[in-house]
């Protein structure tokens, strides 16, 4: 999804997740707060040489939450740019619904803040329009499953 760059580009690739639980009221997510950036997000991170997306979503979740995942079906693509090195490069994030099975939140250099949230209030606390679009295409799925 989104436009696929140039193949001369150079490509940001990173992977998360719609971290998720049943909750009484309904689902509920997770949102992290990103004190470097000062924003609310989905999870993520940048991929590691050699390594595949999902499992970049996987490591990236439990490096920045300290929750272990059960990994549900792919949510697609956003593409956006980013300023890196002092030119815009194109950054592809891809997205699973990932089923919280344990762990725990420690706060971290990347991560100050973990909120457990139902959708209606972590689309209103997220910063960005992307991942809004993530969380309401999760949401789709969660409705036709």
């Amino acid at each position: 999804m989104g436009n696929e760059p140039e193949p001369d580009e150079p490509l940001v690739r990173a992977a998360g997740g719609v971290v998720w639980r049943a909750a009484p009221g309904g689902v509920e997510i997770v949102v992290v707060h990103r004190p470097r950036h000062e924003d609310w997000s989905l999870p993520k991170g940048k991929l590691d040489d050699g390594e595949t997306w999902l499992a970049a979503a996987v490591r990236e979740v439990a490096e920045e939450t300290g929750l272990a995942v059960e990994v549900g079906e792919s949510l697609g693509d956003v593409t956006y740019e980013v300023e890196r090195h002092g030119t815009r490069s194109p950054k592809i994030v891809r997205y699973w619904a990932l089923r919280a099975t344990g762990g725990t939140f420690v706060p971290n250099e990347e991560v100050d803040e973990l909120r457990w949230l139902p959708l209606e209030a972590a689309v209103g606390l997220l910063s960005y329009g992307l991942d809004r679009e993530v969380v309401d295409r999760f949401r789709s799925r969660q409705a036709a499953g």
